[in-house]
């Protein structure tokens, strides 16, 4: 008897992510557009779970700042406004200037960089394909940028971002998205790296944030 609540309730966890999931990327994809009305109804049909799983995986989108609340108690899809893109490129630009600062000052930097240049090229090799994946190859040189520190206060943080930078990159269309999605602009930051430089790594790291949403709002 006691192992049938654990098998349920990891069945439940288990929907519960894939709601996630869904959710999460038909939002940053564009398919459920800013503004829209997420109903409890119409998307527990649709993904064919409970509205009870439906309004827990949509607590976790409304934490990740992707849903937020309307009238009468409507979630709505998030529309970020220009000020928000930019208050959210500041955070991301210090988080990952502390990360580029940090890697620079290391005596064993000569480590980090040849990962770091493979994932920048997989974003060049991306090129042609899906925004999903050109988007997951962009996402991933940022939050290994993160990682490779060993600061797991920082990655956190970076982590608890990747849902709005996500929706960001999308806010104003494939093509804007696209052209952020540079290779070359990262291998630049991949040699500041390695020249042992922090404060100009750092410096070129404000830079990309900074150049990148005047992309998405101008």
């Amino acid at each position: 008897m006691a192992t049938t609540p654990t098998i349920l309730g990891l069945q439940r966890t288990t929907l519960r992510m894939q709601a996630i999931d869904a959710l999460r990327r038909a939002i940053t994809t564009g398919e459920l557009a800013p503004g829209t009305h997420v109903s409890e109804v119409e998307m527990a049909e649709r993904l064919g779970i409970s509205r009870g799983t439906l309004r827990e995986a949509m607590r976790t989108l409304q934490i990740e700042g992707l849903l937020t609340d309307g009238p009468r108690g409507r979630l709505l899809v998030r529309h970020m406004s220009p000020p928000e893109l930019e208050h959210l490129f500041e955070v991301r630009a210090a988080l990952e200037a502390l990360a580029g600062r940090t890697l620079s000052a290391r005596s064993d930097r000569g480590g980090f960089i040849e990962p770091l240049r493979v994932l920048a090229q997989r974003i060049a090799a991306s090129d042609g394909t899906s925004i999903e994946q050109r988007m997951a190859a962009d996402l991933d040189f940022h939050r290994e940028l993160c990682r490779l520190t060993g600061n797991d206060t920082l990655l956190r943080a970076w982590t608890a971002l990747e849902g709005s930078i996500q929706l960001s990159i999308m806010h104003s269309g494939t093509d804007r998205a696209v052209r952020n999605m540079n290779a070359d602009r990262h291998l630049e930051l991949v040699a500041a790296i390695e020249a042992g430089d922090p404060e100009e790594t750092a410096r070129k790291i404000h830079e990309h944030m900074a150049a990148a949403v005047q992309v998405l709002i101008s």
